[in-house]
């Protein structure tokens, strides 16, 4: 038995999320259905290094699984592709030790949230960046996210839903990537909390419209309470962008 590991990308926008639910489309699905197929009906689990919602999408989505078939890395990735609906993408396929976990071994992970800045709408946009129409001021918004780096409890940046008892995380770096009306901001951390970059970047907008100031940050960090923070932004314009294992 050889254990793979796959880097993927996929459109979030068809699916119910990464993580399989009963009656409902998602990317897991998709892949434990193509690898049934070509295990002649036995059950391959598919290991995600996380969960993403409804509606977000990935680049550098890892995931590993076992199994018995003698295929080259090349073929797998071939092989794949050619089974999976068009919205999924192998990127690559390697083979690894036993030990790897795709999500117990990841060091950290970057997360990407696209901003189209523009009054008018692009119907080529509306899935794959969030259209914020109002006027930013971005220079606030870099001076408030310096408050979110380095090691903090995120709990007023994530969901109340979450059953995740340690919300201690470290946040490496936030850029912000300005190109014409496209508006990209980068998150690198050791881990992220269920809903915490959507949550960052909506407490950041309302810092850049003017209705928070950059040094509140501080003081919603110490709340530990997630309704001293802002709107969660919208899932479609959040990218799991890359997962490190070094």
């Amino acid at each position: 038995m050889q254990r793979y590991k796959c880097i993927i990308s996929y459109d979030g926008s068809g699916f119910s999320g990464y993580q399989v639910q009963p009656n409902k489309r998602t990317v897991q699905l998709e892949l434990e259905a193509v690898l049934a197929k070509m295990h002649k009906g036995t059950t391959i689990k598919v290991s995600g290094s996380g969960r993403t919602d409804a509606g977000v999408h990935a680049l550098g989505q890892v995931i590993h699984f076992d199994s018995p078939l003698p295929i080259t890395e090349e073929r797998w990735e071939i092989a794949l592709n050619s089974m999976l609906p068009e919205d999924i993408s192998v990127l690559s396929v390697e083979k690894v030790a036993k030990d790897f976990h795709s999500r117990f071994g990841a060091k950290g992970k970057e997360y990407r949230y696209k901003l189209y800045l523009s009054v008018k709408r692009d119907p080529f946009q509306r899935k794959f960046a969030y259209r914020y129409s109002y006027p930013l001021n971005l220079e606030a918004m870099k001076e408030a996210s310096k408050y979110f780096l380095g090691t903090h409890d995120f709990t007023s940046f994530c969901s109340a839903k979450t059953e995740v008892e340690d919300k201690v995380r470290t946040i490496q770096a936030i850029d912000f990537l300005l190109e014409g009306d496209q508006l990209t901001i980068r998150f690198v951390g050791n881990g992220f909390l269920y809903n915490m970059v959507r949550i960052l970047v909506g407490t950041l907008l309302e810092v850049g419209a003017g209705d928070r100031r950059p040094e509140d940050i501080s003081a919603i960090l110490e709340k530990k309470d997630r309704r001293f923070a802002g709107k969660t932004a919208p899932a479609h314009g959040l990218y799991l962008w890359g997962v490190f294992y070094q």
